[in-house]
């Protein structure tokens, strides 16, 4: 029996001392320093992460362009308090579908600008969204197109009253 050496990899791929395994790229803990505190703020500078991280500043200008190139660090966002720019109502919305609809439904939800979020999931609905709407009226003005979709068996609003972690 042979002893797997750097050369052989037939699963797994060692590129610039990270192993992308299946398309799971392993990182480090300077990597998982990276990630948690652009987490929290997209906006730190690399100086900032570096002193931090006691790195220099180009370690963490490399490092962030390899988590991006890798496609760990998809993009940076920005979170708005949409009460301030007038939306009274977030709701969480799952929607049921017969399954012969189910991808011609769920390219119909992605057409919705009222749809901040959208994902096909397991559990007790087939689509979870997220809307965001300036009243109650516009928000059962949304659910009444939904539920004419062709397909959509049943909507299952959830109106969120104070988000208590985190952000969609």
């Amino acid at each position: 029996m042979s002893m797997l050496t750097e050369d052989m990899f037939c699963s797994s791929i060692l590129l610039k001392n990270k192993i992308i395994n299946y398309g799971v790229v392993f990182v480090d803990k300077i990597d998982l320093g990276i990630i948690e505190m652009l987490s929290k703020n997209s906006r730190t500078s690399f100086m900032e992460v570096a002193r931090k991280l006691k790195v220099s500043e180009s370690t963490i200008r490399k490092r962030v362009s390899h988590l991006e190139r890798d496609g760990v660090i998809k993009k940076y966002s920005l979170i708005v308090d949409t009460n301030k720019i007038g939306y009274e109502n977030t709701a969480l919305v799952g929607v049921d579908v017969v399954p012969e609809k189910y991808l011609e439904v769920g390219k119909k939800l992605a057409e919705f600008d009222e749809i901040k979020y959208a994902a096909s999931t397991t559990g007790d609905h087939m689509f979870m969204l997220e809307i965001l709407a300036k009243n109650s009226d516009e928000l059962r003005a949304i659910s009444d197109k939904l539920k004419r979709i062709d397909g959509v068996t049943r909507i299952c609003p959830a109106i969120i009253k104070d988000t208590l972690k985190g952000s969609l």
